[in-house]
């Protein structure tokens, strides 16, 4: 069985849960140690199962609390080189060999999984998505993407579960009087985030190519709203023939407690 679930999603922090009956990672780590801890707990997640720790890239609503989650379950961190230099001051003093340094393309083993990193385009040091594979699936994250690549289309499709992003509402970002232009042009920009229309067109791609579920997630707190995400990416679901509930599920990642929680056989 296969237990995939959001712990937290959005710029306020961001950790993903994915267990098997051989144990479980956090996909990063974007709140504290206590905030981590008593979240898997509300959700009767076990972080004595937890091996290990893949992080997408360094910044701190996915590294806040990397640091000292691994330090007291002393559990590794997988993460580029890129990343590591970015992340080195936010999580702390580490021994050597809980600092696993990972490529882009090149796929490693963690127990029963493999993992597949792939390169994304955001702002950051050597950012990447991951798709893991396990026996008879495999489950995909891809946020903080600036736009949807051809290299992050081509490492996901097929995904049975996709955690994808959807950010913002670009009218209500442009509208926004509290986000200097220099921040709305970033987070509009090809390595910013995934809008609302564009992760919808994502969607439907995903899901005529063999993806069953979709949960959106890494919404903007002031940008955007859960219903305006899923109902901009239901809208295009149904419209290219897609029922709801019967050839895909799709969910909405909340941003301050688990989400949906997949069990997939």
């Amino acid at each position: 069985m296969t237990t995939f679930c959001t712990l937290f999603s959005g710029s306020s922090g961001n950790a993903v849960f994915l267990g098997t009956d051989h144990g479980a990672i956090l996909i990063d780590c974007g709140m504290s140690g206590k905030q981590i801890f008593e979240a898997m707990a509300a959700a009767n997640l076990d972080a004595r199962d937890l091996r290990a720790m893949l992080i997408t890239h360094e910044h701190s609503d996915h590294v806040k609390g990397a640091g000292i989650v691994s330090r007291k379950l002393s559990i590794p961190i997988y993460a580029t080189e890129g990343t590591w230099t970015g992340m080195q001051k936010t999580v702390g003093p580490l021994p050597d060999y809980h600092r696993v340094i990972i490529t882009a393309g090149e796929s490693f083993f963690l127990n029963d999984l493999e993992v597949a990193p792939f390169s994304i385009p955001h702002d950051a040091n050597d950012p990447v998505g991951f798709r893991i594979y396990m026996k008879n699936l495999s489950v995909a994250v891809a946020t903080d993407l600036g736009h949807f690549s051809n290299g992050v289309r081509d490492a996901i499709t097929g995904a049975d579960l996709v955690l994808l992003e959807s950010n913002h509402d670009p009218d209500m970002l442009k509208q926004n009087p509290h986000y200097p232009s220099v921040l709305k042009r970033r987070i509009l920009g090809q390595k910013g985030h995934l809008s609302n229309d564009s992760g919808a067109d994502a969607a439907v791609y995903l899901a005529e190519n063999g993806t069953k579920h979709l949960l959106l997630g890494h919404l903007s707190s002031e940008n955007n709203t859960p219903d305006m995400a899923y109902q901009t990416t239901s809208s295009a679901l149904c419209d290219a023939g897609a029922i709801i509930g019967g050839d895909i599920s799709l969910h909405v990642a909340a941003r301050f407690r688990a989400s949906h929680l997949y069990q997939i056989a």
